[in-house]
């Protein structure tokens, strides 16, 4: 993978080449080729975005074929590192960290739990989806020991910065963050933030625009002359 060269890829496009990978593994086995509209139908954009982005890949299909299935998967698993595992330290042991480490879907995708750390006397020792949780004093070990670059964030709000960066501090680089605050990080290091509360307000605002159609068309009338002005 070192020899082959590296090509800028823009982050949009990065972001959908999990949807790609989700799709073409749950496709029936019997299917070798799937075309750009296919996955574009499947993945709901079109096909000349799905023929953009994985031609970042150095995958460009063939014409009145389409694409190989099983290559586009290699090629997508190898674009996302996902040819080995990543294992993953969960800080925070409350009910979303158990949550997280109990799904199973982190392991299937190469993230295993490699450590889950707490503060709380009464979770320590505790065993969550097979992994002993242990005191925060103890996270630079495991990501020692278990060559950890991936740190999760499932604390309260108020208690988000300072894992971030006990994590940073550790040797940590990438940080999926739970918490509903934005994290301080150095530059070098990535996080990702999933706030299910925004995601929920958002699907809110969808179903109010459902429920009140005038509501609709005030706001479609405002952008248009908002676009204009």
């Amino acid at each position: 993978m070192s020899d082959r060269p590296r090509r800028r890829i823009p982050e949009a496009t990065v972001e959908r080449l999990p949807e790609y990978l989700r799709i073409l593994s749950e496709l029936d086995d019997d299917l070798d080729h799937i075309s750009s509209e296919q996955l574009a139908d499947l993945a709901g954009v079109n096909a000349a975005k799905v023929r953009k982005d994985l031609s970042y890949l150095g995958s460009y299909g063939t014409r009145g074929v389409g694409y190989e299935v099983a290559y586009l998967v290699f090629q997508v698993r190898r674009e996302l590192g996902l040819t080995h595992d990543w294992p993953v330290i969960i800080v925070g042991a409350g009910n979303l960290g158990q949550a997280l480490a109990n799904y199973a879907g982190f392991v299937d995708r190469g993230f295993p739990v490699a450590g889950i750390v707490d503060v709380d006397p009464a979770k320590i020792g505790s065993v969550i989806g097979g992994v002993r949780v242990r005191h925060v004093d103890e996270l630079a070990t495991l990501v020692r020991s278990r060559k950890v670059s991936i740190g999760v964030v499932a604390t309260p709000p108020g208690a988000a910065q300072d894992a971030a960066d006990l994590l940073v501090g550790a040797g940590v680089t990438s940080i999926l963050n739970f918490a509903p605050t934005v994290l301080s990080v150095p530059r070098d290091v990535s996080v990702r933030k999933v706030d299910l509360a925004v995601e929920l307000q958002i699907l809110g605002f969808h179903e109010q625009r459902r429920s009140v159609p005038s509501l609709s068309i005030v706001l479609d009338a405002d952008s248009s002359r908002t676009a204009s002005a």
